[in-house]
């Protein structure tokens, strides 16, 4: 290799080539479509937002989350360890502190302002709008920039990552946000965001310095310092391994939500007389839960090396992961149930909340809104927990990529997701179609889903793993499940906005099925091989 530049730019081209291969294909595409469909001697009139969300928000969202993932070395690392997510491998190369650090930031913003310059170029934009021309580059090259840093960060505890990184980028779109709002001139917003990259950069290069030196804080040693180390007495070994379990992942969703609950509970204290922002807010504490938990999902279905090679059967560890899953779920919602009336009692905004109370009860009468309420935590609940086991089949298959693939995916369906939603329901037309359709594609995804499950019965049967009794009792109390979920959709919702048919597919969908069963397969897998 010629130079350390060239280093770098081959471990990128090299590991990558497809992906960026792909983004490249997807601008000529957007380019192509833009000769064949509009005249290039005049800007487009939309009477919607559809060919803007289609040909602008949707690339650009998903390949700039691409870009996030691949110059700051997100899918070769683990989000919610406390070790830098840098590439130990690189530390080898003959390449000082300042270029391991410096040339990928570079990479990775000439990516992102190239990305920009292109699809402001190649893509169809509404007729009206004064597209800006530089500061959107810059903007992507600050949140890449940052990116970087704060993940090739080591923390002093697990998954502190990511809290820092989600609330840093979260400051900085605000202040950009705020800053459109107030009109702010071309130059205004060039010398606003100026100042991020090179900081970034330098916060970098001591993260990467640090790392080279295999410096990784630890806070947990402080709470184990000075107390006597007692060995817990287990009557079995699966009671041992649900503590190991416990030890290793139990606590890293709980000890996410705390982290997180003072910040987000803050903006009540600040827009206490705003019931936007405090239903926002509220809304947003409830949801963190299970947004936090698809992040510990990636960590949760890890099986080391050992773990696979204890006298244990597959079926107990997964009962393990299981039940120390249903406990994180628990203590995480115990921390939001005792913070949220604390929170709201001492913020002032006690007669706002209860007002929405109120409001309720009238509407739905006190037994259907409290059923409503039970219903609303139940589900929140249940789905905290299907995010943390619903991807064990994932993490236990030992294939680094697809863990990997099972955090970046959702994001980027999330940000391809959003744009259309927008589009959708600011059109009647579409919106219809979608309403007129959705059973359709709900009975098409519970026919997916049944099939699957019935595959990955009959492996489970055919290899041995799980006796025919458990396999009919886990039939009988998904059924239990279902029909009880289709119940309580049948007594809340009107038959007149809702058919049967489509509640009882609702209530399949919602109820975990193949992919928990697939869990034993894949672990089989992993102590086959």
């Amino acid at each position: 290799m010629r130079s350390p530049a060239a280093a770098i730019a081959w471990e990128f081209r090299q590991r990558h080539r497809w992906g960026l291969i792909g983004v490249v294909a997807a601008l000529l595409l957007i380019a192509a479509i833009k000769l064949v469909m509009f005249s290039p001697s005049k800007r487009v009139d939309f009477d919607d937002d559809l060919t803007f969300a289609l040909f602008v928000m949707v690339p650009l969202a998903a390949t700039s989350l691409y870009f996030l993932a691949v110059f700051s070395f997100g899918l070769a690392g683990d989000l919610a360890a406390r070790q830098s997510m840098y590439p130990a491998r690189m530390f080898t190369l003959p390449v000082t502190t300042s270029g391991l650090a410096g040339w990928p930031m570079l990479y990775g913003t000439v990516a992102m302002a190239l990305l920009w310059f292109a699809t402001r170029l190649l893509a169809v934009w509404p007729s009206g709008v004064d597209v800006p021309r530089i500061w959107p580059a810059l903007f992507a090259a600050s949140l890449l920039a940052w990116t970087q840093a704060l993940t090739w960060t080591a923390y002093p505890l697990p998954g502190l990552r990511v809290i820092v990184t989600v609330l840093w980028l979260m400051v900085i779109d605000a202040v950009v946000m705020i800053a459109l709002e107030l009109k702010a001139s071309e130059g205004t917003m060039l010398m606003l965001l100026a100042p991020h990259v090179p900081l970034a950069y330098l916060t970098a290069r001591f993260a990467v310095a640090r790392a080279r030196r295999g410096e990784v804080p630890d806070w947990r040693v402080l709470a184990r310092r000075g107390a006597a180390r007692v060995l817990p007495n287990f009557s079995s070994a699966a009671r041992a391994q649900m503590w190991f379990e416990w030890r290793q992942h139990g606590r890293s969703l709980p000890a996410l939500v705390a982290i997180l609950l003072p910040f987000e509970l803050a903006l009540l204290f600040i827009f206490s007389q705003t019931p936007v922002i405090v239903f926002e807010t509220l809304a947003g504490v409830l949801i963190t839960p299970p947004f936090m938990a698809a992040f510990v999902a990636a960590t949760v279905g890890k099986s080391a090396s050992f773990t696979v090679k204890r006298p244990l059967t597959s079926a107990s560890l997964i009962a393990a992961k299981l039940k120390v899953t249903m406990l994180s779920a628990l203590s995480a919602w115990l921390l939001v149930i005792i913070a949220i009336p604390l929170a709201v009692r001492f913020s002032g905004t006690a007669p706002i909340v209860l007002g929405w109370i109120h409001d309720g009860v009238e509407i739905f009468g006190r037994p259907r809104a409290i059923a409503i309420a039970l219903l609303a935590f139940a589900a929140l609940l249940a789905s905290t927990w299907k995010q943390l086991v619903q991807s064990l089949y994932i993490g236990l298959s030992e294939r680094e990529w697809l863990i990997k693939a099972s955090v970046f995916v959702p994001l980027t369906l999330f940000a391809i997701a959003f744009p259309i939603a927008h589009w959708i329901l600011g059109s009647k037309r579409a919106l219809a179609a979608l309403w007129y359709a959705f059973p359709w594609i709900l009975a098409l995804l519970v026919c997916i889903k049944l099939s699957a499950a019935v595959w990955v019965a009959n492996h489970l049967r055919e290899r041995g793993l799980l006796r025919d009794r458990t396999l009919l009792l886990g039939a009988v109390c998904w059924d239990a499940a279902v029909f009880a979920l289709y119940a309580l959709l049948m007594w809340l919702l009107p038959t007149f906005l809702f058919r049967s048919y489509f509640l009882v597919l609702v209530a399949i969908l919602a109820v975990p099925l193949a992919r928990l069963s697939a869990a034993p397969l894949a672990l089989a897998r992993s102590r086959h091989r």
